[in-house]
Formats: C-alpha cells, sequence, structure tokens
C-alpha cells in the first residue's frame, strides 16, 4: 500500500520548522518516540564531513513499527495517543507515555529538509522517505517514498532515522548538545541517551549532568521541608539546589524546572510574587510531578517550555509551589547564616556567641547589632570574615582588659579573676605576681611584702632595684637627682601603699562588704591593677639594668 500523511502545508511549517528550528528540542522529540516505543537506548549520532554537518542519524532498540503503525498511527498528524488507546503502560517498562499531541514527528523538518525511517517489528522491516520540498508542494495530502515494506528480516525491533540535507551550517558541539538535552529529561535507570559523533567522541546523558557546572551548597527535598497540603503531593518528588555563587542566567538554570513522565513541561521559573529578593540568584532544581498529564484538560504547550497556568489545578499548583520556594528562601537564609558562623569559626578561631558574652552590655550591644547586620545580609558573603575579624581586635574578649594595656604579666595573673568578673581575685592575683617577681629580680627572700617593698627600693644607695637609672634627656645630660629620687621613691611608697591599702584590706575583709559599702570597690581593683601594671614595668627596667 501507499503511505500517505495528510496535512496544511501551512500547519507543517508553522508546527515543525518554526517551533522546533534548533538541535536540542528537536532531537528530544525523537529521543522521547524511543521511550515511548519501550527503547532502553537510543543513540544519537552526528556525522560531518571538513566541518561541515551531513547527517544526523537516531537509532532505538524500541518496538520498532509496522506498516500499520507507521501509516495510521505515525503519518497521523495530531493524533493523541491517549485518547485513541488509553493511557496505559508500556508492556516492557511499564512507562507512561510522554507523547499526548501528535506533533513532535514535525519537529524533523526543523532540523532536515530529508528524513529516512528505517523500521523493524516482529521480523518485518519498513523504509520510507519524507521529503519537505515534495511535502510542500503537496496539496493536503502527501505519499511518503516507501522503500522497503513489509520486507522479511532477521533485525531486531528498534527505529533507525536518518535526517539528510541538513539546514544547520555550523559544526556540531556534542558537549553543548548533551548538556542542553539534560535539560530537557530526567533519566531513568532502564533509558539511556548516548552522543556520538564520526571524531570517536562519546557522551552518555546523565541526570547528574544537568547541574554540574553548580557548585552546590545547601538542597531541599520532601524530607527536608514540612510541606503545605496539596492535592497531588504523594506523587510529586523535588530536589531544589542553591549554588555557592549565582547561577548564571545564561546556564539556562536559574530558576525550578518542572518536569511530568520525566520530559520537561514548563522552563526555570521562580514561582513567586516577588523575586527581587538575593536568594533568586542561587536557586535552582527540578520538580516531577506526573500528575500533570493525568489533568482532563491539555495545559502543556506544544514546545513543552510552558503550562497554563490558568487552569484550576494548576493555579492551585503554582499556590502551592509560591508556598514550597517561599520555606526554601526562609530555610536558604537560615543555613546561609549558619554556614557563615561556621566559616567563620573555622577560619578564625572565633566563636562569636562566646565572644559576645564576654563583652559589656553596652558595647554587646553595637558589637552584635554590627555582626548580625553582615551575618544577614543576603549579598555579603566573601568580604564578611575579614570584616568581623577586624572588629574583634578592636574589640576583643574582655575588651576592658585588654584596653587598660596592662603589662602581659599583670594581664596575665588577672585574667581568670578578670574573666569571671572576680576583680578582687583579679587584683590579688597582680600583687602576688608583682610582688613574686621583685623577689626574683632583686634575688632576695623577704616574706613579709610590706617590708619587701621597703628594702629593695628607694633613693638610697643601698636598695638593690633602681628604677630610674639609664633615662636621659634628649640633649644627652642627666635628670636631676631630685627628679629620679623622686621616682625611686615612689616606687617603693606606692608599692607598700598597694600592700597596706589594697592587699591587706582585700585580704582580711569580705568582698561583699566593701563592694556594698563602696569601701574598696571593684573599680577601685581595676585602677590598681593599671597602678600595679607601671610598676611592674619600673622593675623590669630595674632588672635589665642590674644585669647590663
Amino acid at each position: 500500500m501507499a503511505y500517505e500523511l495528510r496535512f496544511d502545508p501551512r500547519t507543517i511549517e508553522h508546527l515543525g520548522v518554526k517551533m522546533y528550528s534548533t538541535l536540542p528540542p528537536a532531537l528530544a522529540e525523537l529521543i522521547s518516540n524511543a521511550y515511548d516505543a519501550d527503547a532502553s537506548e537510543v543513540i544519537v549520532e552526528f556525522h560531518e564531513l571538513n566541518g561541515q554537518p551531513k547527517t544526523i542519524t537516531v537509532s532505538d532498540n524500541g518496538t520498532g513499527m509496522g506498516a500499520d503503525d507507521i501509516q495510521n498511527k505515525f503519518l497521523v498528524i495530531g493524533r493523541n495517543r491517549r485518547n485513541l488507546e488509553g493511557d496505559k503502560p508500556s508492556t516492557k517498562y511499564k512507562r507512561l507515555p510522554t507523547g499526548k499531541k501528535g506533533l513532535g514527528k514535525l519537529a524533523l523538518f526543523g532540523l532536515a529538509e530529508e528524513i529516512v525511517f528505517d523500521t523493524a517489528q516482529g521480523g518485518k522491516r519498513n523504509r520510507f522517505k519524507l521529503d519537505w520540498n515534495a511535502l510542500l508542494k503537496s496539496e493536503s495530502v502527501y505519499q511518503p517514498e516507501s522503500e522497503v515494506q513489509d520486507e522479511d528480516t532477521k533485525r531486531l525491533d528498534g527505529t533507525y532515522i536518518t535526517l539528510r540535507q541538513l539546514k544547520r551550517k555550523s559544526s556540531f558541539d556534542l558537549e553543548a548538545t548533551a548538556d542542553s538535552l539534560s535539560k530537557l529529561f530526567i533519566v531513568d535507570n532502564n533509558f539511556k541517551i548516548i552522543l556520538k559523533n564520526n571524531n570517536g567522541q562519546t557522551i552518555e546523558i546523565t541526570n547528574e549532568r544537568r547541574y554540574q557546572q553548580i557548585e552546590h551548597e545547601f538542597s531541599w527535598d520532601k524530607t527536608s521541608l514540612e510541606l503545605n497540603p496539596f492535592e497531588y503531593l504523594d506523587s510529586i518528588e523535588f530536589n531544589l539546589i542553591t549554588s555557592k555563587t549565582p547561577v548564571k542566567p545564561s546556564s539556562g538554570l536559574r530558576g525550578i524546572t518542572i518536569f511530568s513522565r520525566g520530559k520537561l513541561v514548563n522552563a526555570p521559573e521562580f514561582f513567586s510574587n516577588s523575586t527581587s529578593s538575593h536568594f533568586y540568584q542561587y536557586l535552582t532544581g527540578w520538580i516531577k510531578a506526573d500528575f500533570i498529564d493525568l489533568l482532563d484538560e491539555d495545559v502543556i504547550s506544544t514546545n513543552r517550555q510552558s503550562i497554563n497556568w490558568e487552569n484550576e489545578k494548576m493555579a492551585q499548583f503554582r499556590e502551592w509551589l509560591n508556598e514550597l520556594v517561599t520555606k526554601v528562601g526562609i530555610s536558604w537564609r537560615e543555613k546561609r547564616k549558619d554556614k557563615k558562623d561556621d566559616d567563620f569559626r573555622e577560619k578564625t578561631g572565633i566563636d562569636k556567641q562566646k565572644w559576645f558574652a564576654t563583652l559589656p552590655e553596652n558595647i554587646k550591644k553595637l558589637a552584635e547589632k554590627i555582626v548580625n547586620t553582615m551575618s544577614d545580609d543576603e549579598g555579603v558573603d566573601t568580604s564578611y570574615n575579614p570584616v568581623v575579624q577586624a572588629l574583634h581586635e578592636l574589640i576583643p574578649e574582655y575588651p576592658a582588659l585588654h584596653w587598660r594595656h596592662l603589662h602581659p604579666e599583670i594581664r596575665d595573673a588577672s585574667a581568670q579573676g578578670y574573666i569571671s568578673q572576680n576583680y578582687y581575685a583579679a587584683f590579688l592575683e597582680s600583687v602576688k605576681r608583682y610582688a613574686n617577681r621583685t623577689r626574683e629580680y632583686a634575688g632576695v627572700t623577704i616574706e613579709r611584702d610590706l617590708d619587701l617593698m621597703g628594702n629593695v627600693f628607694g633613693s638610697d644607695a643601698t636598695k638593690i632595684l633602681k628604677v630610674a637609672v639609664g633615662y636621659l634627656r634628649v640633649n644627652g645630660t642627666n635628670f636631676a637627682t631630685s627628679t629620679t629620687d623622686n621616682i625611686e621613691n615612689a616606687q617603693r611608697m606606692l608599692s607598700q601603699g598597694i600592700i597596706s591599702g589594697g592587699r591587706n584590706v582585700v585580704a582580711h575583709e569580705e568582698a561583699m562588704d566593701l563592694s556594698v559599702s563602696g569601701l574598696f570597690s571593684e573599680k577601685d581593683c581595676l585602677d590598681l591593677l593599671s597602678l600595679i601594671s607601671h610598676l611592674m614595668c619600673r622593675i623590669e627596667v630595674a632588672n635589665n639594668y642590674k644585669h647590663n
């Protein structure tokens, strides 16, 4: 029998050439046909000669087509197989059909002017050719050239399609084509999509390839969030991803892609009423919503790039998607803030919460405001650590202790009491450290601290530690003896004063009585720490002079 294709030439041109003029969407239709034919593998081969495209072949190991299938199914434009055959799973892999409108075959004319089909089914082979120019010259009925019809064959079932007289003039980019196709399908374990060229390059399309250029930071699936109710929630799967850096708009991945039955039905979108947030620059991922193909109304556009959101069920779905994206956005901000804190602690060794806990209340409020503002800001990332680290240097833990510029020995001795806010203990430990260093530098064993200070300090020539020696005026002359004697005697009197009016008082009275009465307050302890620091600096000078 002679095959016939019935059509309006304008329909072919509009739905075929114009809608599928780029390579990936057109190839996707042939790949979908192989999937629906229960193939486990489809191979797309690109052939070039001297850098010029010559042919594209698409072969699969599916069920193939018999003569009756070719005439009454394949060559009928707009045939809705689901209405005619029912929406039932395939025999071998139990696949539900992805094809619905019966227009995918027209995609071929967007790529080539001549298409040859060579198909085998049940030991019978059929081969026929579609010619674009001959088709346009026909009037509503076109008879493809049948080269082989119901010929006995030992070939296994499957279909081999050759696209010749290609409209494409530029060379094929296998990697780019693989990237594009990976965005159009969710591949299952029993269906392989393989691309080849005549230079020996082979690429298998995988789900991982779709997001291989994305530097993953966080991800969410159905177990990650508390989801709002939705009629078809049980049939929905998703994996939403945020990148460490903004997703490039040119990648075609910024936003969430919707798939139904493993094939794209809505290009990446945010499904939000407001997309001004920084968050949307980082969001990508996919949602598999097979229920879309089960709706009574066909809501998928012909080119499978968008959905009719005016449909009542789809409007409800969009609202659910809006709520989902909002939840992910909130979670992203929380995760990102925590990660900032963890990265900051790992790279600087600073625990922010412990740091804040050491600050006086008035200083703490200001420091927290600065740090939390930067931590919460979606746009601040790599600049966060050095800025906060610089702030930490300006306001360290227990800042007043550092800001007093205490001598390192006195700061060390008083630190434990200072950190626990026991300033009386901090003062006592500092006096002990000062007295012990005085004995060490003077080389004496006088036990009573008051006697120690009177014996080693003073203007008398017999005193062991001289704290005002070795200093000269700008012009190189010595200071007046009265000046240096005053400093030497002051070292003795100030040291004895700290012992008598400070250390002895704190050692023999309860700290609460001293503090509440104000006779010797915590502020007095802190003020005397500065004086002890001054005296400690003096004895180090004396010790160095003594040994030089």
